[in-house]
């Protein structure tokens, strides 16, 4: 038997990277999967955004785990389409909700003083409003279930420390730890369990981009992924550059699972030492 064996789960952000990996070992492990994403392009995101058929393959990778998956489009930024289409699939898989994985987010880069409106406020309100949207929807039905459960938001190395050229990332990120503390004082009378999870570099789109790479180069006219992930070694004390998306999936599994049955309010790295280093 899975450690989420008759499950449900919630995942934003769930068309690739972090949220397909979570979806895919959460069925792995027992879970049906309740997943959405924008599917289209941002304003000020410089990198290629999910597509529908993006998530139609983390449906597939679901289903080949023998379980089942609801998949919707949605804007993190629309409570009011991020419920109805929760509140509809929740009552397919009749009134269960158990696991939230808060993971849609978006990054980009600038000095704090040469950031437009434009960007800080589509960061803000992608990686912060949209958690706040994802929680608000989710927590009625989970309390209405009667089983408890757990939420895990996905927060960064950045909320932990303060990161250069990262001022409306690193904000966000702080502000969902702050949301995180904030529920678990709310919602641990109904046996709702409320942790963050603090990657740093992982192997995903995010962070595979000419903007990121520029970040990690920023003397060189064409930075490279090859140089990019060179100097990336120096941020962690582990010989790393970067995480895979299935770290992060591991970690989520562990808080979602009654193995963690008593852990709320933790805040965990999953970034090779390097939050000890700055």
């Amino acid at each position: 038997m899975g450690r989420c064996e008759g499950k449900v789960a919630f995942i934003s952000g769930a068309a690739r990277g972090q949220g397909r990996s979570h979806a895919a070992l959460l069925a792995s492990e027992g879970a049906d999967i309740i997943g959405f994403d924008l599917c289209g392009p941002l304003l000020t995101t410089g990198y290629e955004p999910a597509s529908w058929q993006d998530l139609e393959e983390t449906e597939r990778l679901v289903e080949k785990e023998g379980r089942r998956m609801i998949a919707f489009r949605a804007d993190v930024r629309d409570y009011h389409e991020v419920k109805s289409g929760l509140d509809a699939a929740v009552a397919e898989f009749g009134g269960r909700l158990d696991i939230v994985a808060a993971n849609a987010g978006i990054v980009t880069y600038g000095r704090a003083h040469e950031l437009t409106d434009e960007v800080w406020q589509e960061t803000i309100d992608v990686n912060l409003t949209g958690v706040w949207h994802t929680v608000k929807a989710a927590v009625p039905l989970m309390i209405a279930a009667g089983n408890g459960g757990s939420i895990t938001i996905t927060s960064s190395l950045a909320g932990l420390v303060g990161m250069a050229n990262t001022v409306h990332y690193t904000a966000t990120k702080h502000g969902v730890v702050g949301m995180m503390k904030t529920l678990v004082n709310e919602l641990g009378q109904y046996s709702i369990r409320v942790n963050t999870i603090h990657p740093t570099n992982v192997n995903t789109h995010m962070l595979h981009n000419p903007g990121t790479y520029a970040l990690f180069e920023p003397d060189v006219a064409q930075p490279s992924r090859e140089g990019a992930m060179q100097n990336a070694l120096g941020m962690h004390v582990l010989p790393i550059a970067q995480i895979e998306p299935i770290d992060m999936s591991n970690a989520l599994l562990f808080l979602a699972s009654d193995q963690a049955r008593y852990v709320t309010g933790a805040t965990l790295p999953i970034d090779g030492g390097a939050s000890t280093k700055f």
